[in-house]
Order: C-alpha cells, then structure tokens, then sequence
C-alpha cells in the first residue's frame, strides 16, 4: 500500500508538538514513516514564530524542551518541497493560501487543519480538506487494513 502524504496547516504542527491528542498522533505516526508530511519554508516558519510566541513559553517549559528542539524534532520528519507559487483561493484568510500551494506543488490528496477559514472550503480541486479526526477516521481504516495483509 502507499504511503499517505499529507499537508498540515501550522495549527496541528503546534498541538501535536506541545500536546497529546489527534495532531500527536498523527507526528507520531509520520516518525514511523507510513505518513509523509510534505510541508514548504514558509510553512516551517510559520510554525517556529507560532511556537514562539510568548503564550507558549510555559507549555514549553513544563515540556522541558525548546522552540529550537522541537523545530529539530519536526524537521526530521517532514519532506520540504520548494516554496511553490500562491494562488488566491483562501479569500477570507490569504495567509492560508500556501497550504493549498504546497498541497498543489506536492501532489497530495489531504490538507489536515483545525482553521475555519480552510475547513469552510471542505476541498479544492482533488484535495480534501479535513480535521485532525475526519482523517484518522478515514487513515485509521487504510491502517488496518494495511495490518491485515
């Protein structure tokens, strides 16, 4: 079976590196490499300076761990394409526009996000726009079946 790749929007990047849950689950799956998160530069950046913000600092102390070693610890698990060219599809939130562009450039089925402003378009072109738990209800059955053979 192939691999899944997908697209995370910044928001799942910051809950699964500094909480357990869905987002988690999902880095920790990618770590075994039956998940490939194909992210850009400006994805990467956009991640550090969320993760960077001041109400963050205390969740990342009681971590015991930094911005750089968490940024070190998604790095070794992403596949960074060069930063694609942005079309305007996100009118309510532009900035979310690179997340479309990286799944585009990439060739992926799935962009996961927990932002309304991508939810509310649910796809674009072939790409499915979805939740942390709307994909792994559907990845958690590929999964599976991927076991059984």
């Amino acid at each position: 079976m192939a691999k899944v790749r997908v697209v995370l929007d910044t928001n799942v990047y910051v809950s699964g590196l500094l909480w357990t849950g869905l987002p988690h689950d999902l880095l920790s799956v990618a770590e075994t490499r039956r998940l490939v998160l194909v992210t850009t530069p400006a994805i990467i950046e956009e991640v550090r300076e969320v993760l960077a913000r001041p109400k963050f600092a205390a969740r990342i102390r009681t971590l015991t761990t930094s911005v750089d070693e968490l940024m070190e610890s998604l790095l070794g698990i992403v596949q960074i394409i060069q930063e694609p060219k942005v079309a305007r599809v996100v009118r309510s939130d532009p900035d979310d526009d690179k997340f479309i562009a990286c799944a585009v450039a990439s060739r992926v089925r799935w962009i996961i996000s927990g932002d309304d402003h991508l939810l509310s378009l649910g796809h674009y072109r072939t790409i499915r726009i979805v939740t942390p738990q709307q994909f792994w209800v559907r990845w958690g059955k590929r999964l599976k079946s991927e076991r059984a053979l």
